[in-house]
């Protein structure tokens, strides 16, 4: 069964951690995400989750953490009860210029996953545009660290594959397979939404969220997760994404 979730990211220039999950509590949410901001004091992240009725089946973790901190990794995972382990980004001064410098990267995700998937964790890669933009060959980053990881999940970020030139119903038709979760966040119309980046709530932008929700229903996806970069207002913003994607999702079938 599919499950509505909610990127923790989105609200973290809305503190305390607290508000926000009564918030995501009233506004009919029950699962989120967790990222590095919100991991110090674990005994405190899971009495807030369970005193809002909030569980955190994925989470977020970078790539050196998860490389060199893996007992520490593990513990967060066991004591949130995760499900799934995801690295989220690589840094601009990290990203290899050529093909080989992409399929090795691939080849660091796929061992750096070892111990994880041993544990019992999905564990994939989270996309952000710039895996989309073709190399100076015309191979494209995404499609190489796939090549290199063939057991490698994907959290693919729908928006950022569209920001990054790529076709999101492509793309999905392509590694469906690898899909189990995917952030659902929207892109304002061109010039509109500056304070925030460029990005909407869910069904108030240009992606076409009613195709990508039924190409979506032909995978193995398990977490729909609502992501803002920048909102203005996190609770508007949670509010209206969570009822347009609970919408969607039951007209896709």
């Amino acid at each position: 069964m599919t499950e509505f979730s909610y990127q923790l990211y989105s609200s973290r220039n809305f503190p305390p951690l607290d508000d926000t999950f009564a918030m995501l509590k009233h506004a009919g949410y029950r699962n989120v995400e967790g990222y590095g901001g919100v991991y110090g004091d674990l005994t405190a992240l899971k009495k807030g989750l369970d005193d809002n009725g909030l569980s955190m089946p994925t989470g977020h973790f970078g790539i050196d953490m998860l490389e060199s901190e893996q007992d520490r990794v593990l513990e967060i995972a066991e004591t949130l009860r995760m499900k799934a382990i995801y690295c989220p980004y690589l840094q601009e001064e990290l990203r290899p210029v050529d093909a080989a410098g992409w399929k090795a990267f691939g080849e660091r995700l796929r061992k750096a996953g070892e111990p994880y998937r041993k544990a019992g964790y999905i564990f994939g890669w989270h996309n952000h545009d710039f895996e989309f933009q073709p190399l100076s060959d015309g191979s494209v980053p995404q499609q190489l660290i796939f090549e290199a990881a063939p057991d490698l999940s994907w959290e693919a970020d729908i928006a950022w594959v569209i920001r990054g030139g790529g076709n999101a119903l492509e793309w999905i038709a392509a590694y469906g397979d690898r899909i189990t979760a995917v952030h659902v966040k929207d892109i304002a119309p061109a010039g509109q939404n500056v304070d925030e980046d460029g990005w909407a709530d869910v069904g108030h932008g240009t992606v076409d969220w009613a195709g990508i929700m039924k190409a979506l229903h032909k995978t193995q996806v398990e977490y729909l997760i609502m992501e803002h970069d920048n909102p203005s207002d996190a609770e508007r913003f949670a509010g209206r994404s969570l009822e347009t994607a609970k919408r969607l999702w039951a007209a896709a079938h």
